[in-house]
């Protein structure tokens, strides 16, 4: 017995990205985004092909997301930033919506999106996992973007009725 094995590569080629990135934690999200959009240009995707947009915080991260999202333009989206814990219960709320935020935009649309914002501690946590986040994320929407291009069924309309359409 033969088990189908089906996996996404890992060539950038041809693929559009969109990355959304945090201010808030600023230092958080531009060391991602270097580590992110130089991964991106080894795996091949081109420098044209990646769009990077900026927003205040996490909790707006989802709204661009969805932006992007609904302009069809790309392949795979990325969500960057960080969210560190303070002394007040805003660190759940923010931490909860923002993720639950990004997971809604990719199942409504149907797109890949690697949510790469650090739910962290302190800083010393955050800084020691900015960069391979960054990484891991811009391998993850390559993956899954050539995943759902290979399992996305494609439908051929030609016009006409088939037998099946008229029963």
């Amino acid at each position: 017995m033969s088990v189908e094995k089906i996996e996404g590569s890992l060539s950038g080629a041809g693929l559009r990205i969109g990355v959304v990135v945090s201010r808030f934690n600023e230092y958080a999200g531009k060391e991602e985004f270097a580590a992110c959009l130089e991964e991106l240009l080894k795996l091949g995707v081109e420098e044209d092909d990646i769009t990077h947009v900026s927003v205040p915080g996490a909790l707006e991260i989802p709204f661009a997301l969805e932006l992007l999202a609904d302009s069809g333009d790309y392949d795979a989206l990325i969500a960057l930033g960080a969210v560190i814990r303070g002394e007040t219960y805003h660190f759940e709320i923010v931490a909860d919506n923002s993720s639950a935020g990004i997971a809604r935009v990719s199942s409504d649309y149907n797109i890949p999106v690697a949510n790469g914002v650090l739910t962290t501690e302190n800083d010393e946590q955050c800084k020691a996992r900015t960069h391979m986040k960054g990484v891991d994320c811009a391998r993850c929407a390559v993956e899954m973007a050539n995943l759902a291009n290979m399992l996305s069924p494609v439908y051929e309309f030609d016009g006409e009725d088939s037998e099946d359409d008229n029963e």
